[in-house]
């Protein structure tokens, strides 16, 4: 019975947020119980791409895109440029200073695309986005 239990707490996903390299691509993670939010650093072009995957619900298709922030640094942020595929919405850029600055300075993000407004807390996200920004400061490997 203890090892189905530790197995079940071991295979549970993780909800923090966690920064990573992969390589030479910097990752910043995290997960939900709807949502998994995947954001990465690729040097060689360079560019940044965040890919929110929702988990049992597609993405609505709609024109804009945003993430909306709220704590000590609002901010909305829009673009036209998204990708919906089924469960997962992508947005590359060459650059995510304003996205960051939201994820490490906010209390809450909240996609918003046609009728889906999804908040994520940002409880503890800033050491993990600050991990991401030394990461994609320092020379890949």
């Amino acid at each position: 019975m203890r090892a189905l239990l530790l197995l079940a707490v071991l295979t549970t996903p993780a909800h923090g947020w966690e920064a990573a390299r992969e390589g030479a691509l910097c990752t910043l993670t995290h997960t939900e119980p709807d949502l998994h939010i995947r954001l990465t650093y690729d040097p060689g072009p360079p560019e940044y791409a965040i890919i929110l995957t929702r988990a049992g619900t597609p993405w609505p298709v709609a024109p804009v895109f945003a993430l909306q922030f709220t704590g000590d640094r609002p901010n909305l942020i829009t673009t036209d440029r998204h990708v919906i595929d089924g469960f997962s919405l992508s947005v590359t850029d060459r650059g995510f200073g304003n996205v960051l600055d939201g994820l490490q300075f906010n209390r809450t993000a909240t996609a918003l695309t046609g009728d889906a407004a999804i908040p994520v807390p940002l409880t503890d996200a800033a050491p993990a986005v600050a991990a991401f920004r030394a990461c994609t400061d320092a020379p890949s490997a």
